[in-house]
């Protein structure tokens, strides 16, 4: 089973093990992964997903992931 078209991964995916995002009908981001096809996807508001975005370009995360 695969991931509907609609879902997008990052160009830096390579291994295959990667998450995959769709906007919903009601604007919703969806997140789902790219090794669990079939589990239900996660959704967050669209103020939620900017946050989310916003605190990754910034590097929030980047110590939290790399270097636990």
């Amino acid at each position: 089973m695969s991931l509907p078209s609609r879902f997008r991964t990052s160009s830096f995916c390579l291994d295959g093990g990667c998450v995959a995002v769709a906007r919903s009908a009601d604007g919703r981001v969806e997140v789902a992964s790219t090794l669990d096809t079939a589990a239900t996807p996660i959704a967050f508001t669209p103020a939620e997903w900017d946050a989310f975005v916003a605190g990754v370009k910034a590097g929030e995360f980047d110590s939290q992931v790399l270097h636990p």
